[in-house]
């Protein structure tokens, strides 16, 4: 009896057939370069990253083609949020919280790559405009702690998000093919927030900013995962006494287990 191809195998192998096609048009001269005055032309070989039961992370591929000489530097920013950063002291030999502040416009998730060493591909003032590396980040403090700067509460948020795997200082690499086209994957851990992100390409010559383009990405979860978790945040209520039920019902049950055991 022969076995029928699985759907999920059509799917892929369509995605990896779209994915060249485009690559050949672009390299060939095709619908890619019906924008004659477009220096930059970029895109994804997946738009939504589904965060589903079992999600171990995923990897994004990004693809285009530029026209003439330059670098090339890919931005990744998640959803800018609002962290709450806690100093703390040893008192009696007790650390205990002594102070805190609010950390808001930070993205929730950021990456860069780049054709070569940031500081020889941007000058700094542009490094610095466009928010492009880690230490070039910008965010918005409210504080009443005067024992501890905003420089110092940043780099705090800064070490949370590298340690959490959302924020990688080592600059990835974008690659050349053939001349033209460029390639650079971009890799997200299992921890990846949801939201709307934002995949910002930056054509720079001289160190200057000659094109650039940007194109949203949804990171998102789906199936079975994603009705409990919408089922809890608007309906709180229900679902914390749904849990309570539950938990009291599979005690109930193991104890009826053990005594007839």
């Amino acid at each position: 009896m022969r076995e029928r191809p699985r759907r999920g195998s059509f799917r892929a192998a369509g995605r990896r057939l779209s994915l060249l096609l485009t690559m050949l048009a672009c390299l060939q001269g095709g619908p890619l370069r019906a924008e004659a005055n477009q220096p930059l032309i970029v895109d994804l070989s997946n738009h939504l990253v589904a965060i589903t039961t079992g999600f171990a992370g995923a990897t994004v591929l990004l693809f285009g083609a530029v026209e003439g000489e330059g670098d090339l530097v890919v931005v990744v920013r998640g959803p800018p949020q609002t962290e709450v950063v806690r100093r703390r002291e040893p008192v009696l030999g007790i650390w205990v919280n002594r102070a805190q502040a609010l950390v808001s416009d930070m993205p929730a998730y950021y990456r860069v790559a780049s054709s070569g060493p940031l500081d020889q591909v941007a000058a700094p003032a542009v490094l610095d405009r466009y928010q492009i590396g880690v230490d070039h980040l910008k965010a918005k403090l409210r504080r009443r702690d005067k024992a501890a700067s905003d420089a110092d509460y940043i780099k705090a948020v800064l070490r949370l998000k590298e340690g959490s795997g959302l924020y990688q200082r080592r600059t990835a690499t974008v690659s050349f093919v053939g001349g033209r086209l460029f390639r650079t994957e971009m890799e997200f851990p299992a921890n990846v927030p949801t939201g709307i992100y934002s995949v910002e390409v930056y054509l720079l010559r001289q160190g200057q900013v000659a094109s650039a383009q940007s194109t949203p990405l949804m990171v998102s979860k789906t199936g079975l995962g994603a009705e409990v978790f919408d089922f809890a945040n608007s309906h709180a209520a229900l679902y914390g006494l749904g849990a309570i039920l539950l938990a009291a019902s599979a005690g109930w049950l193991g104890a009826v287990a053990f005594r007839r055991g």
